[in-house]
């Protein structure tokens, strides 16, 4: 059985048409990047940052998986490979579309954490202020994401699988942003194949065995077509 790695950003997710995330001009959807996605930024005006969680929870809810997504819980779903999906997305899409196998290294757009107690939830529709904490009953509720200056989740468990598989897979992802960035070097290092599928070269390119530019609703099946076929 081949024990396949891969890690998927917002190009994934782009052509089901989830915005991706644009830090070039400091904005993300017309808001400073600070005030939205960092701990300070939570701390001085929460309501903003609630109001922009509950806009993207519902861009994500009415969003559809594409083909990309569906090849995905193709490959999983076959025997003779077993798959994790490493998302850097916050969106569903992944599980909507059949994989089971996926760990949200950046959270979830459909998690609320208390920020006092460390107690996780279901986010209901829309989040607010004045909610309280199921396990502490305090005021203290957040989205369940991973922000700026935060370390991302599950990372013991992501470089040990890392570390063990056969193939490492890079999917839409810009290659600038760290931990998830050096994962094609932590793969290499330990003799693992590594394999990019993404629009463009990304930051990272020159360092995987194999890359390819194009759609990822286009390569991905293709991919996935080429992997069973191969048995």
């Amino acid at each position: 059985m081949a024990k396949v790695v891969i890690l998927t950003g917002a190009g994934i997710s782009a052509e089901s048409g989830i915005r991706t995330f644009r830090a070039s001009d400091g904005l993300w959807e017309e808001h400073r990047i600070m005030d939205v996605a960092t701990p300070e930024g939570f701390a001085r005006d929460p309501a903003l940052v609630h109001r922009f969680y509950n806009a993207r929870r519902a861009a994500a809810r009415a969003a559809q998986p594409n083909p990309a997504h569906v090849a995905l819980a193709e490959l999983e779903a076959d025997p003779g490979h077993e798959v994790l999906v490493v998302t850097q997305n916050v969106d569903d899409l992944h599980e909507r579309a059949g994989s089971q196998n996926v760990i949200h290294m950046h959270g979830s757009l459909f998690g609320a954490l208390c920020h006092a107690c460390d107690h996780r939830w279901p986010a209901p529709e829309a989040m607010q202020p004045q909610d309280t904490c199921p396990g502490c009953g305090r005021k203290a509720t957040r989205p369940d994401i991973v922000w700026f200056n935060e370390m991302p989740y599950q990372m013991d468990r992501i470089i040990r699988e890392l570390e063990a598989a056969d193939l490492f897979v890079s999917i839409g992802t810009s290659g600038n942003v760290y931990p998830a960035a050096g994962f094609v070097q932590d793969a290499a290092m330990c003799g693992v194949e590594t394999l990019e599928l993404n629009l463009d070269p990304s930051a990272g390119s020159t360092m995987f065995d194999t890359s390819r530019q194009g759609p990822a609703s286009v390569l991905v099946p293709q991919w996935v077509r080429e992997r069973l076929g191969s048995r």
